[in-house]
């Protein structure tokens, strides 16, 4: 009998935690896709793991699963990531491939600033004074860019250490002393640092949860007496635990 195949789609916390835990099992090749080389170096040098590096349109994940022959497909995409979500359930549907969705912690609440989206977020923050920290990564740097007067000299931006990202951020015309290259998740201490040696009054976030150290950021803005925009994770989904997870996929690999 042929060696199981899985795919798991998210270059994540999850995602590496996955790729590990099979890995680590044995009895099956695993294939992680990632949009940036940066998300396939987490699973670096683990045996039987192999990463696929690059953006897929529908079309290409929907070939990618017909012409492989996999097993079954994980989607540990990130929690906002809801475009690429569908397009992986629709491709699974497409193929009867069976699927399973893992789930960071629910959602968390607290008596911060909350808004339905990044598009939200930029046009509170540009009628808010002060300096502002986005921790949102570098995909929405264009809203903040146009709603946000003085975006370059307000504006810092934490974000990934990788080339696009850069780009991105530099494009828009944020000098290097106002981009953050860095890899999270980071702990209270550093982001306590951060918002005191750049004076930060805002800093904006994703309900990440945990395991995008979410609580970290909570903590730090708390300490240092700064006001937090949390912006809502875009729909409710279904799926499994990390634990849950790992028991179907036991048994679809048995």
């Amino acid at each position: 009998m042929a060696e199981p195949r899985v795919l798991v789609f998210g270059g994540t916390t999850e995602g590496r935690e996955i790729a590990e835990w099979l890995s680590a099992r044995g009895g099956c090749r695993v294939f992680i896709s990632s949009l940036t080389e940066f998300g396939g170096s987490l699973v670096q040098g683990l045996q039987n793991v192999t990463s696929l590096t690059g953006r897929l349109l529908p079309e290409d994940i929907e070939s990618l699963l017909r012409d492989q022959s996999f097993s079954c497909v994980v989607d540990a995409t990130h929690p906002y990531a809801a475009g690429v979500s569908t397009s992986i359930a629709n491709a699974a549907e497409a193929c009867a491939v069976p699927l399973y969705r893992v789930l960071r912690d629910p959602e968390p609440e607290g008596p911060w600033n909350t808004v339905d989206s990044p598009q939200e977020a930029a046009r509170y923050v540009s009628g808010r004074p002060g300096n502002v920290l986005l921790t949102t990564g570098s995909k929405d740097l264009p809203l903040y860019a146009e709603a946000i007067d003085g975006f370059a000299d307000r504006v810092y931006a934490r974000i990934l250490p990788v080339a696009s990202s850069l780009e991105a951020a530099s494009g828009l015309g944020l000098a290097v002393d106002h981009i953050i290259a860095m890899k999270g998740p980071f702990s209270k201490e550093l982001n306590c640092a951060l918002i005191r040696d750049l004076g930060i009054d805002i800093l904006v976030t994703k309900a990440s949860g945990a395991a995008g150290g979410f609580w970290e950021k909570v903590e730090a803005a708390e300490e240092c007496g700064i006001e937090l925009v949390v912006i809502h994770r875009p729909t409710k989904e279904d799926g499994l635990t990390m634990g849950q997870l790992k028991d179907e996929l036991e048994k679809a690999l048995a």
